[in-house]
């Protein structure tokens, strides 16, 4: 399974979900922003070596680390020397050996962006509720329905006690998975660490572990149909 964890604009949380959400699906998370890296980096050949065909995909992924990663470089140098569609090929070499695949994308609509949503079986939406936020979220589903990646589930993040999921659902077409604003989300990812193993009895793990349900029973139902 490749999922996609997108989102239509930067800082709407995309790469904590796509870090958590890997972790309970026992996955590799491939930090797919080229130019803009978020996730934790560890030694040794990342992803820009990958796509500038200086180390293959399996000798880039990292098993030591919190979460199983491929992770990509930060410089610019490297972002341009790489062949972007190349990521397709990279993804789909990680899904044969690990089975699960979780890409965190780059925002927006750039070209790059599209990639992730090729190669994925199905994505994981993520906004806030800020009004700009949902409107380039709108965008981006739209994109996802042209590369037919399915909608599992669209994450409303940092929302407070009582969100206004139903209106959201029926603004981007799925479901949706409220995430609290609390501390100890950001806390965790500051430190490397998914929720789940920096504060396992938080109640900020329960969404976490409810959106990997969802996306485990949809992802098998797409495949026996």
């Amino acid at each position: 399974m490749i999922l996609a964890v997108t989102g239509g604009k930067g800082g709407v949380g995309k790469s904590t979900v796509a870090y958590n959400l890997a972790a309970h699906l026992d996955g590799v998370v491939v930090d797919g922003d080229l130019g803009m890296a978020d996730l934790p980096t560890a030694r040794g050949p990342d992803l820009h070596d990958v796509l500038a065909g200086r180390a293959t995909a399996l000798e880039a992924v990292r098993e030591e680390t919190p979460v199983s990663i491929l992770p990509c470089g930060r410089s610019l140098a490297g972002a341009r020397a790489v062949d972007p569609t190349a990521l397709v090929t990279a993804v789909e070499a990680v899904e044969r050996v690990y089975g699960t695949v979780v890409v965190d994308s780059p925002a927006g609509m750039r070209a790059d962006a599209g990639l992730p949503l090729y190669v994925a079986d199905a994505c994981v939406l993520v906004t806030t509720p800020a009004e700009t936020a949902l409107g380039d979220a709108v965008r981006v589903r739209a994109l996802a329905r042209e590369l037919d990646a399915g909608l599992v589930r669209v994450v409303l993040n940092r929302v407070d006690s009582d969100p206004d999921c139903e209106s959201v659902a029926e603004l981007l077409g799925a479901p949706v998975i409220p995430i609290p604003d609390i501390g100890v989300i950001a806390r965790a990812q500051a430190s490397g660490q998914p929720v789940c193993r920096h504060t396992p009895d938080s109640d900020a793990c329960r969404p976490f572990e409810r959106l990997a349900s969802t996306v485990r029973q949809e992802c098998r139902h797409s495949r026996s149909s």
